[in-house]
C-alpha cells in the first residue's frame, strides 16, 4: 500500500507544480521535453539498464503507442484547459478509470467483490461532488468538447499500457519503462522543434527549471505506480480507483490549505464519499 500512497503524493505535487508555473510564464512544451529527459537519467542510473544490449523481444504494441500518447497527452490537457476550463478537463480525467476498471473485468479477468462495486460507486459519485465548482475560466469554441473527451480515453488508455508493462514478465519494467521515456523524449522533442521553427516559440531557461523537479515528480509517480500494480497484480481495479480517488482527495485538501480554494457544502460532501469509496475499496483489498 505505501507504494500507492507515494504515487499519489507524486502526481499531486506534478499538479501542484504546473498550477504554480502558470502563472510564470513558462512553456508546457519545452518543460515536458525536460521532464521526460530527467526521468530518462533517472531510470538508466537508478536501474541495471544495458544499452550494449537491447532486448529482441521489446512489447513494441505497447513500447510505441505508450510512448506516443504520454506526451501527447500534455498536450491535450494544455487544450482541454484552455478550451473548456480547469474543472471539466480534471472530471474528464478521473473519470477515465472507467475504461482501465471496464479493461481489468473483461480483459484481465478479474472478480469484482459487491465491496468494489460499492466503492466504485461511492467514488464516481464524489468525482461529480468534488469537483462541482463554477468553472469560470473556459473560452470554448464549437469543437471545445472534443479534448475533455481526449483527456478522458487517453488517460483510460495509458493506464490500461501501465497494467500490460506490469505484467510483462518477460521483461523487467524498468528496462520497459527506459524504452517508454526514450521514446516519449523523442516524441516531445519533435514537437518543440515544430513549435521553435514553424511556430516561433523561443527557449527559456525558466521551463529548465520548472521542467527539472517535474521530472522527478513524473518519474517517481510512475514508478511507483508501476510498484503498486505488480504487487496487485491480482486487483488491478484496486490501483485503479485507489489512485483516482486518493488524487481527488489530496488534491482537494492541497487546493483549500494552499491556494486557498473554498469548499461548497456539495464538495464537502464529496470529500466524504471519497474517504468512504476508499475505505471499501482498501477493505476488499483485504478481504479477498
Amino acid at each position: 500500500m505505501i507504494y500507492l500512497i507515494l504515487s499519489i503524493l507524486c502526481s499531486v505535487s506534478v499538479g501542484v507544480l504546473l498550477k504554480i508555473s502558470k502563472n510564470k510564464g513558462t512553456n508546457i512544451f519545452q518543460m515536458v521535453s525536460v521532464n521526460y529527459l530527467v526521468a530518462l537519467i533517472l531510470c538508466y542510473n537508478l536501474f541495471p539498464i544495458d544499452l550494449s544490449n537491447i532486448p529482441t523481444d521489446l512489447p513494441w504494441h505497447i513500447l510505441i503507442p505508450l510512448s506516443l500518447l504520454l506526451p501527447t497527452i500534455f498536450v491535450i490537457l494544455f487544450h482541454s484547459v484552455n478550451q473548456v476550463g480547469i474543472i471539466k478537463t480534471d472530471i474528464a480525467q478521473r473519470l477515465s478509470l472507467v475504461i482501465p476498471i471496464l479493461a481489468a473485468i473483461l480483459i484481465f479477468q478479474e472478480q469484482i467483490t459487491l465491496l468494489k462495486y460499492l466503492g466504485l460507486a461511492f467514488g464516481l459519485t464524489a468525482i461529480y461532488f468534488t469537483l462541482n465548482k463554477k468553472d469560470l475560466s473556459a473560452k470554448a469554441d464549437k469543437n471545445s468538447a472534443l479534448f475533455p473527451l481526449f483527456v478522458f480515453i487517453g488517460f483510460g488508455v495509458i493506464d490500461v499500457f501501465f497494467k500490460q508493462i506490469a505484467l510483462y514478465t518477460t521483461l523487467p519494467y524498468t528496462t520497459s519503462l527506459f524504452y517508454v521515456f526514450a521514446f516519449s523524449l523523442l516524441v516531445s522533442l519533435l514537437i518543440n522543434v515544430y513549435k521553435i521553427f514553424v511556430k516561433g516559440a523561443v527557449l527559456s531557461l525558466k521551463n529548465l527549471y520548472f521542467g527539472l523537479p517535474l521530472g522527478i515528480l513524473n518519474f517517481l509517480n510512475i514508478y511507483f505506480y508501476l510498484k503498486a500494480h505488480t504487487l496487485f497484480s491480482d486487483n488491478p481495479t484496486t490501483v485503479f480507483a485507489m489512485m483516482n480517488f486518493g488524487v481527488i482527495l489530496l488534491g482537494t485538501l492541497i487546493g483549500v490549505v494552499v491556494f486557498k480554494e473554498s469548499l461548497s457544502k456539495k464538495n464537502m460532501f464529496g470529500l466524504l464519499l471519497a474517504i468512504i469509496a476508499i475505505s471499501l475499496i482498501a477493505s476488499a483489498q483485504y478481504l479477498t
